[in-house]
């Protein structure tokens, strides 16, 4: 299928940043109060949600995929869907209270052929002002791909003999998700997906052993620890790409370390499998 028609549609989406979203925010990671009326980094990802009636959703929970000339983004037929990457430019902190709009644009379709099968890499670029000014850009990529053919394993592997080794790295925290981490997370992006609290089609449809650890969670978990490390608004840019799915109930070990040339971050397993790596830079 030819994607042309949909490189470089927009879609414009509009929303607030409000006091009572930045608690439940913090409450949800346990910290402490956002201070100076300035919203925590990586907020953003609850703003500008999808709206989709839940009538319009499909047996995944993400809102069903069609070619209207309505529609932003393309309706790619293979099944699963996964946020890969993001690459953020943090330009000034959003304000509380303050309106914001962000303008997301269809970069790029990518075909591809992978050992699993057949593969869609979506590139969407974000720009989210606030008072007429830029605030964020961001370059996210979602990939598609093929359902696992009958009798695979689960995904990812039971965890290994091996321990995550922290010697290398200048700080570790280590958080073991739950559910209802998950649930309030799923709660402040609106976000359906049924891999994040439904275990039985986790397991059976979609083949994961277990519930799984949203990718822009995890994410955020690594802001926090930046954040906890270098101070409040800190960053100026920040890029993670997933690797493995980091699995409901199993300890999360989120680690920082600074070198020549910026800060590098990453979260693992407890056998050392890596889940997330990430690079950043700090504000100067």
């Amino acid at each position: 299928m030819q994607w042309d028609d949909w490189l470089g549609r927009e879609e414009r989406r509009t929303d607030t940043v409000n006091s009572e979203l930045v608690v439940r925010w913090c409450v949800t990671l346990d910290r402490p109060p956002a201070v100076d009326s300035l919203a925590p980094q990586g907020l953003h990802w609850c703003l500008g949600l999808p709206d989709a009636p839940t009538a319009d959703l499909g047996q995944d929970g993400h809102p069903r995929r069609n070619a209207s000339p309505d529609s932003f983004l393309p309706p790619i037929p293979l099944p699963r869907r996964m946020w890969a990457s993001s690459s953020v430019e943090f330009l000034r902190p959003l304000e509380i209270g303050k309106p914001i709009e962000r303008v997301s644009r269809i970069a790029s379709i990518t075909p591809k052929h992978g050992g699993s099968g057949q593969l869609v890499f979506l590139e969407v670029e974000h720009l989210t002002t606030c008072d007429g000014q830029a605030c964020l850009r961001e370059v996210q990529s979602i990939v598609y791909r093929d359902a696992p053919p009958a009798g695979t394993a689960a995904v990812p592997p039971r965890l290994g003999p091996e321990k995550f080794n922290p010697a290398p790295w200048d700080a570790v925290r280590t958080v073991t998700t739950s559910e209802p981490l998950l649930f309030r997370y799923s709660a402040l992006t609106f976000n359906s997906h049924r891999i994040h609290y439904d275990l039985p089609y986790t397991t059976s449809e979609e083949g994961y052993r277990g519930l799984v650890v949203h990718g822009p969670l995890t994410a955020t978990l690594l802001l926090d620890l930046a954040r906890r490390e270098l101070g409040e608004q800190s960053l100026a840019t920040f890029a993670f790409r997933g690797v493995s799915p980091a699995i409901c109930g199993e300890p999360l070990h989120l680690t920082l370390r600074r070198g020549e040339s910026g800060i590098e971050l990453g979260a693992f397993a407890d056998d050392g499998r890596a889940i997330m790596s990430a690079t950043a830079r700090k504000e100067e």
